[in-house]
């Protein structure tokens, strides 16, 4: 394509997208109006973080959870780390909340309580990547700024049917929608896009019918709108095995707080075997004594692996442990507990088989 026509058509995309956005906009709560006044960063902040692999819907209630108890990110600063890791139990990649606190403390300690405003200094923020650091940039503080999420990413490559196989097409991509980014009204436009990708140019079966550049868009023009963005074949996960324990007393249950680095690190839990991504649990019990097994009670899938889990109960007499990480939990406010959601299955499924 020549360039003066790849610049119209470029041009012609970004004036349908943010016509369309203006009258269909979603309405989320950590979003302004198109053409309102700009978010405050601390929600944009909060929200990307929370959005990180993770849909809309699931993140509404825990975004409104986490502003009603942390009204700025001062007040996140000040909470300790545990509580951060229990109120975002159940949206899962636990880093991310580790880095919220890390990231709040930095803010509020080093920055005054202020988020930078550029890019190149929202990097350098703890938990905050490439697309993160452009999306506050854009949306927060009007900086121009080129945001690629996953919603995007189909979008514009089915606009330009760019067809390098993923991930080496994000490079071709980045500069399609650096071409079709204004300069003004940055924010507004990254936030169309993504809607567009969310509710429209959808993975299977979009709804091209709606679609206000369909007719800019080379996939459609060729009928073949589901075969961009090319992604390379998926890999068949390992599948590992872990033993997690029961141990009740009195109406309590014994948890654990899991080491702080590592998968679900600085998480209450059951005490478990040593599972990890890369190796089996040794089906090593936490106390000597007489247990009974539930075999394979919980099924979970992380992004690399799936995980079965056994579920092994304690039938002896005498409890005798007092470790440090030891923590006992009464099991009529377990919920409160803010378990990871593989611990909570489990949690759930003996809870209903003693019924």
């Amino acid at each position: 394509m020549a360039v003066d026509s790849f610049s119209a058509k470029a041009q012609k995309i970004s004036a349908n997208i943010g016509a369309h956005y203006v009258d269909n906009a979603r309405k989320l709560p950590w979003r302004s109006p198109p053409g309102g006044d700009l978010p405050d960063p601390y929600h944009v902040w909060l929200s990307e973080i929370m959005l990180q692999q993770t849909t809309v819907g699931a993140v509404k209630s825990y975004f409104e959870k986490f502003t009603w108890r942390w009204p700025t990110v001062q007040h996140l600063a000040e909470a300790e780390e545990a509580d951060v890791l229990a109120a975002w139990a159940g949206l899962g990649y636990y880093a991310r909340a580790r880095n919220l606190h890390k990231c709040a403390v930095h803010v509020t300690e080093k920055l005054g309580g202020t988020f930078p405003q550029k890019e190149s200094e929202l990097l350098k923020l703890p938990g905050v990547g490439a697309y993160t650091a452009a999306a506050i940039a854009a949306i927060a503080f009007g900086e121009r700024a080129v945001v690629v999420d996953a919603n995007i990413e189909r979008l514009v490559a089915r606009l330009f049917t760019i067809d390098t196989p993923l991930p080496k097409g994000k490079a071709e991509i980045r500069a399609a929608m650096d071409a079709i980014t204004p300069e003004r009204g940055v924010g507004d436009f990254a936030q169309a896009c993504m809607d567009m990708g969310a509710t429209i140019c959808t993975s299977k079966n979009p709804k091209c019918d709606i679609c206000p550049v369909r007719e800019q868009c080379a996939a459609y023009d060729l009928g073949e709108m589901e075969s961009f963005p090319v992604k390379p074949p998926k890999k068949a996960k390992p599948v590992r095995r872990a033993r997690f324990f029961w141990v009740e007393e009195q109406g309590r249950i014994l948890l654990a707080t899991r080491a702080s680095k590592g998968m679900l690190g600085g998480m209450r839990a059951l005490p478990d075997d040593g599972w990890a991504a890369g190796n089996d649990g040794d089906a090593r019990p936490p106390i000597g004594g007489e247990w009974r097994v539930h075999e394979n009670v919980v099924q979970h899938s992380f992004t690399h692996f799936s995980l079965e889990v056994d579920l092994a109960v304690y039938r002896g007499e005498k409890i005798a442990t007092d470790r440090q990480s030891d923590i006992w939990w009464p099991i009529d406010n377990i919920a409160d507990a803010g378990l990871p959601t593989l611990y909570a299955k489990a949690v759930k499924w003996k809870l209903k088989e003693q019924k």
